[in-house]
């Protein structure tokens, strides 16, 4: 076994592969950005080395300086992470070149499932069966359009070299085809240097069932079971448990059997996951399971298969890595109780729009009942350079339904401030009737978005933990004796009752205390605002209103900017005549694109930024003037 390894990543996944380099008595080695020199993974690392600018692409995505990382710290392995140069093959070659540790799959392997049309071939020829599509190498508009009518609507459009989400769209009609697959091929190649697509028959009730399996350097692979990552947003997924609900015995051994295969058909060594799409139509069936991609790495939701089989993934990753066949048998790996687990990302759900949203963790307070892998500490920073997941979290229980609640309690309790983050949004996915009892495909989400993301109004106990928060505040500002104050609460011909006015959304409410009230946490601003946390949300109470006319916005004509970003697409110039809804420009923060649309009818007044232009939440972008 190796003595030392380096994690070529950040955040969360660093800091997992620490811990269990730390319980086997590894050496410790991270790197990191100019934007991350004060990040959690830093510190807990033994040895830290700076590889460059906060853009991923001058620092986290140069192998070069990973390498050299290595080198100048005696490293003996180097470990990828998830994301960044873990599937990148030349990668892998270089780093094994150098004569370093690779703890991933033969670059053989990387390659032959890297490129999503290459490893279809390759799965049917292996006896996996694929999803119908068009595989072809011809790329022209025409041809891919032609494609998919033959194909019948609505279709996929994914990238070639995709993962996550990125350059995927699905097309509805004819009319679509040319802007949704102009959008595909603009991410894909911002993602990952390749625009080439590829086309699927769209399935109407799919299921995401993914099979975590592992080989050795000694022939042998076996499957650690499955896992449901249905609960999507975007494509991304949300929530992921394992095993997968309504799972019977004869549909299990087929996924899993056909996984075993494809792992087998690329000699593929270590950790990687195969991902199936399931047509839930009628429940989950055999012959309704199809391969849609590997993933030649350890995936973000590997905790809930660790739950759910008490193994530890990253020390068989380093075992296998270092030689040693795989420390179990498919026999001796066994499936105890439900895991769930949930993204808690730095994102406002408002409205459902899903902003990125950036800033120091002034208060950062997860559960302590659950599993918490995450990126950040209190006093940490969320920049807008990576992905915005600051933190996973992670239930097991005897059944699906008491992790489900164990889970909703936990992000319930989630408290941040003055980052936005996701965590009432998926209390409220968790809770949700149909996902608890089965019920669920990817666009679940998506149908209920408007009951999932709905501003919630406090509690009574939340307005009580207010009205006490701003009495204390009171009292602390002016100490002297007051008979207003020493009268609060009294009213005639009436029990006393302490009530306070407080401004919530700019809008005025009566915070009255109540001894009956369960208590809640709050805090004070240095805006002297009060923050009372409930059900995964931050409440902020001020106690005076703001002033009128404070903010603009786009019913005034000016489109600015939600968040901090880059600009990545400008369809429009000064003088322009645009409609309601039509695309003025894109942004893309946190590996998202975001699109702004006029808010009315009217004409382009001025344009204040170029593409590429990296801008900051609130700038003005453009202006309109209405028709």
């Amino acid at each position: 076994m190796f003595k030392s390894v380096l994690v070529a990543n950040r955040g969360e996944i660093a800091r997992r592969v620490f811990a269990t380099a730390r319980r086997m008595g590894i050496e410790t080695v991270a790197v990191y950005s100019e934007a991350d020199a004060g990040a959690a993974h830093v510190a807990d690392a033994d040895r830290a080395v700076p590889i460059g600018p906060a853009a991923a692409r001058e620092s986290y995505l140069v192998g070069d300086k990973i390498i050299a990382a290595a080198k100048a710290t005696g490293a003996e392995a180097i470990h990828p992470g998830y994301g960044f140069l873990s599937e990148n093959a030349d990668f892998a070659d270089a780093v094994v070149a150098a004569g370093l540790i690779w703890i991933g799959p033969p670059s053989a392997a990387i390659r032959a499932m890297g490129l999503k049309d290459a490893a279809k071939a390759l799965m049917q020829k292996a006896g996996v069966p694929v999803t119908p599509g068009y595989l072809g190498e011809d790329q022209d508009a025409g041809a891919l359009a032609r494609e998919a009518g033959r194909i019948g609507y609505p279709v996929l459009i994914k990238a070639v070299a995709g993962g996550g989400g990125k350059g995927m769209r699905k097309v509805e009609a004819a009319g679509d085809f040319e802007t949704a697959l102009g959008a595909a091929r603009r991410e894909a190649k911002a993602a990952f240097g390749d625009d080439r697509v590829l086309l699927e028959t769209y399935v109407s009730r799919p299921r995401h069932i993914e099979v975590q399996v592992f080989g050795d350097a000694h022939g042998n692979v076996v499957h650690l079971y499955e896992r449901d990552c249905s609960l999507q947003r975007r494509h991304q997924k949300v929530i992921e448990e394992a095993p997968a609900p309504g799972m019977d015995a004869a549909t299990r051994e087929a996924v899993t059997s056909a996984a075993v295969k494809a792992a087998q058909a690329v000699g593929y060594v270590g950790a990687g996951t195969v991902e199936f799409i399931a047509d839930a139509s009628q429940g989950l069936r055999p012959d309704r399971i199809w391969f849609m991609e590997m993933n030649t790495r350890l995936q973000v939701e590997h905790p809930v298969t660790e739950m759910v089989t008490g193994l530890d993934l990253v020390e068989w990753q380093f075992r296998v890595a270092g030689g040693e066949p795989l420390p179990a048998t498919q026999a001796e790996i066994g499936l105890v109780g439900h895991a769930v687990e949930a993204r808690l990302y730095a994102e406002s759900v408002d409205g459902g729009r899903f902003l990125p949203s950036t800033g120091t963790l002034e208060h950062f307070v997860l559960p302590p009942n659950v599993r918490a892998d995450t990126g950040v500490e209190e006093g940490g920073e969320v920049t807008p350079f990576y992905d915005p997941m600051i933190a996973k979290l992670i239930a097991h229980a005897e059944t699906r339904e008491m992790a489900l609640s164990e889970l909703a309690e936990a992000c319930d309790a989630v408290e941040v401030w003055p980052v936005k983050t996701n965590a009432g949004f998926l209390a409220r996915c968790l809770e949700a009737p149909d996902f608890i009892a089965g019920d669920l495909d990817t666009g679940f989400i998506e149908r209920n978005l408007a009951e999932l993301t709905a501003a919630p109004e406090p509690s009574p106990a939340a307005l009580s933990a207010a009205a006490e928060a701003a009495m204390m505040v009171d009292e602390s500002l002016d100490p002297a004796p007051s008979p207003w104050r020493d009268l609060a609460g009294f009213r005639l011909n009436a029990e006393p009752e302490s009530a306070t006015r407080l401004f919530l959304h700019g809008k005025p409410v009566m915070a009255r205390l109540s001894e009956t009230a369960a208590p809640r946490s709050a805090l004070l601003t240095e805006d002297d605002e009060i923050v009372v946390f409930e059900s995964g949300r931050a409440f902020v109470f001020a106690s005076h209103p703001p002033p009128a006319g404070e903010a603009g916005g786009a019913s005034d004509g000016q489109i600015r900017s939600p968040m901090p970003g880059k600009v990545t697409g400008l369809s429009v110039k000064a003088g322009d005549k645009v409609t309601k809804g039509q695309g003025l420009l894109t942004l893309e923060a946190m590996k998202m694109e975001h699109a702004l649309t006029a808010p009315f009818d009217g004409t382009v007044e001025s344009v204040a930024v170029q593409l590429g232009a990296q801008v900051s939440e609130g700038a003005v972008l453009a202006k309109l003037t209405p028709a």
